[in-house]
């Protein structure tokens, strides 16, 4: 009976609402939807419909949150769970947007048990059942960066990361999953990150993924989404299980489809 709700409620919403066309007609272009063909953006859309019926996104710092700012934060958490499902943000509501980068302050213990207080500028954050905190000013910055850069899939790509034990660069893996497998491959590839970046080697891909396994996770999802071809080049075994987990092979699409085209309502 509760699933059956649920489903009327969410055919309820879509029949009753839509996106204004002229708001997504700009959103069909972003880098992360390469590809996609007219079935994936109409379940997209439909997924950021649902989306934005079930979070909260509020402004900070007297930040106007507008139609096409809904829009645009929805479509990119959406993007991660097209064919997972709305089910894969259960456990939090609320979406903070920062005009631009924000401060963090924290206490922390080290490893001798000293407490430490860190003041730190940051551009996004997610908390664990939580909020999602992001800069809207890094939605312009997203392809202006030297490396492939987007805080907003790499932020909600730390909320599915926590649904498994907290972030630890491993999310619920799905039946036809190998957790050693996961364990291996991004072992392997942290690994030898880490020691390009230790190096100095330029990398093409940002050397932020070198600080943990969860910011190894987040990051190369940003890569996995905005530019695969790059993370197939430089770390084919990633990708596979990438592709395995969010259920997409955006390479493939990229190469069959191109960008996509202007999409009738």
């Amino acid at each position: 009976m509760a699933w059956h709700l649920n489903q009327w409620w969410r055919n309820r919403i879509l029949e009753r609402e839509e996106i204004p066309q002229h708001i997504w007609q700009k959103m069909i272009h972003l880098r992360c939807l390469n590809g996609m063909d007219a079935d994936e953006l109409r379940r997209l859309q439909a997924l950021v419909l649902l989306f934005l019926h079930a979070k909260v996104i509020n402004g900070a710092h007297d930040l106007e949150i507008t139609d096409e700012m809904r829009v645009t934060v929805a479509l990119q958490a959406c993007v991660l769970i097209l064919n997972l499902g709305l089910d894969y943000y259960d456990d939090w509501i609320e979406i903070i947007v920062y005009p631009g980068e924000f401060i963090l302050e924290y206490d922390y213990a080290d490893e001798a048990g000293v407490v430490h207080h860190a003041r730190n500028i940051v551009s996004g954050e997610a908390w664990l059942s939580g909020p999602v905190i992001l800069s809207w000013q890094e939605m312009a910055n997203t392809h202006a960066a030297p490396v492939v850069h987007n805080v907003f899939i790499h932020e909600f790509a730390h909320k599915l990361d926590m649904l498994h034990e907290g972030a630890n660069g491993c999310p619920p893996l799905h039946a036809n999953m190998s957790a050693q497998t996961w364990c291996d491959v991004f072992s392997h590839a942290y690994a030898a990150f880490c020691s390009q970046v230790e190096e100095g080697a330029d990398t093409a891909i940002d050397i932020y993924a070198a600080e943990s396994p969860a910011e190894f996770f987040a990051v190369l999802s940003e890569v996995f989404f905005e530019s695969p071809a790059v993370l197939k080049q430089h770390f084919v075994a990633v990708y596979e299980q990438l592709a395995l987990f969010y259920r997409q092979d955006p390479a493939k699409r990229v190469a069959a489809g191109g960008w996509p085209r202007k999409m009738r309502s």
